[in-house]
């Protein structure tokens, strides 16, 4: 059997890092009379800009949940600018005077964006997400602006939300949910499967992956293996693990679920010629990122019947969508129309990452980023141009 080899090319940012690494400030000891955000603020006291006036950080794509946690993290020597808009070209010039911009993921930060990021005079980006294939980093490098992203905050948070997906689609919960809601008690198109002796494929084995195999295997009995051409020790020496060719885990597994970094390499790992290769009625799960799956063949592959459900956090034209309320409006992309309409899959909006802990994490490790850059310290958190 030709083995196809899938080359990730550079570390996901979460993979094998321990929370207590990421910052100095998430080392100090908290009280249990504290807010973790007290210690940071005593610690960002320090951070000012070389004039000695606040740090001042405009933050795009601001939402109301995480300006909370950025603003329990606030002191006196910080300074926050909150906007609802995207950065892109056209809205650079509302960060002008600031230190540094905080973006998202859905922000546009390409070599157009920067150049005006670069005319503004602000020589730092604090990406508020693990992800960066939103920034031209290359260009970044170029241009002299440091790019700081937070390689790991929650992998709890997701890993939890991916294992409760996967019940959902198998269970049909959301389903179930509707029904009663118009008093339709009937269990008709409701059957599900355990999970208990099933073998569940874990493409991509970092922090997330790793978490995700082990509450599969060891708490809900599956037979879980793994694929990552960086291998994670903690999982190899795990008895209920195993790691396989990236082609033998399509061809074993009953459940995929992807948790690996979308990198040129990675982009559409998932298409026609590898859902080929899964077994008839595969359960696909990605609360990862959109591009690791190319849509269209997805859409191909539930009208088969190749695969039986799917589960997405994520999808790889999200940005036109996600974090936005759009009930009242006509969905133009017409591969996302076809895939909601499908009453064997179950899309939510980019939601996995959203639990208190890991808004506070983000805060802090973000600010603590900023903190290090602006002082000319070293920060662990910057991100490196490709070669």
């Amino acid at each position: 059997m030709h083995c196809r080899v899938v080359q990730f090319q550079q570390r996901e940012p979460t993979h094998n890092v321990p929370v207590a690494s990421l910052s100095r400030i998430s080392r100090l000891p908290i009280s249990s009379t504290q807010s973790p955000c007290l210690h940071f603020a005593r610690a960002l006291s320090r951070s000012t800009a070389p004039s000695g006036r606040p740090t001042k950080i405009t933050f795009f794509s601001s939402k109301e949940y995480e300006i909370d946690s950025f603003n329990r993290c606030k002191n006196d020597k910080v300074e926050f600018d909150y906007h609802e808009t995207k950065l892109q070209p056209s809205t650079v010039a509302l960060a002008k005077g600031s230190d540094a911009i905080c973006l998202v993921v859905n922000d546009k930060a390409d070599a157009e964006t920067l150049k005006k990021v670069k005319e503004a005079g602000i020589k730092l980006l604090a990406l508020r997400c693990a992800g960066a294939d939103n920034v031209d980093l290359k260009k970044a490098h170029e241009l002299g602006i440091t790019v700081v992203s937070v390689p790991q905050y929650s992998p709890d948070a997701v890993a939890e939300f991916a294992v409760g997906m996967m019940l959902t689609v198998i269970r049909k919960f959301h389903k179930s949910y509707n029904r009663v809601r118009e008093n339709n008690f009937s269990l008709e198109g409701l059957l599900g499967f355990n999970i208990k002796e099933r073998t569940i494929g874990v493409i991509g084995t970092g922090a997330i992956g790793l978490r995700v195999a082990r509450i599969l295997s060891h708490g809900f009995g599956a037979k879980v293996i793994g694929y990552d051409p960086f291998i994670n020790e903690e999982l190899k020496n795990d008895p209920k693990f195993t790691y396989v060719s990236f082609d033998d885990l399509l061809a074993q597994a009953d459940i995929i679920t992807l948790h690996s970094p979308l990198l040129p390499s990675t982009k559409h790992l998932i298409n026609g010629e590898t859902i080929a290769k899964m077994k008839e009625g595969v359960v696909l799960i990605n609360t990862s990122r959109g591009g690791l799956v190319d849509s269209k063949a997805l859409v191909e592959g539930l009208k088969s019947k190749k695969l039986s459900a799917a589960g997405l956090d994520v999808y790889e034209k999200e940005a036109r969508y996600f974090f936005q309320d759009k009930s009242q409006s006509v969905i133009q992309d017409d591969v996302l129309a076809r895939l909601l309409g499908f009453n064997n899959v179950f899309i939510s909006g980019h939601q996995a990452f959203l639990t208190k802990e890991a808004l506070t994490s983000i805060a802090k490790t973000t600010l603590d980023n900023v903190n290090a850059v602006v002082n000319g310290e070293d920060c662990p958190n910057v991100l490196k141009a490709p070669k």
